[in-house]
């Protein structure tokens, strides 16, 4: 019965930490844009190579952090 739902195809790089970044929008998990991850099912396996071949990329973009409380407060180290 597993047999049947295996699919030759490249799987998806979701992590299940599926929260989309304010500024980059790009998920946290798994880089993805919210068109890349609600057409996934319907990209073609050389679209999927491209997509995964740039997400470590855009790994960077999330690496900013926002200030937290001391940047709220107007505070400073």
């Amino acid at each position: 019965m597993d047999e049947l739902w295996k699919r030759a195809e490249i799987e998806s790089p979701c992590v299940k930490l599926c929260v989309v970044h304010p500024e980059a929008r790009i998920c946290v998990g798994c880089f993805r844009s919210i068109d890349e991850i609600s057409g996934w099912s319907r990209l073609s396996p050389e679209e999927r190579r491209a997509i995964m071949a740039e997400l470590p990329s855009r790994a960077p973009q999330l690496t900013k952090r926002r200030g937290g409380r001391a940047a709220r407060m107007g505070q400073s180290d």
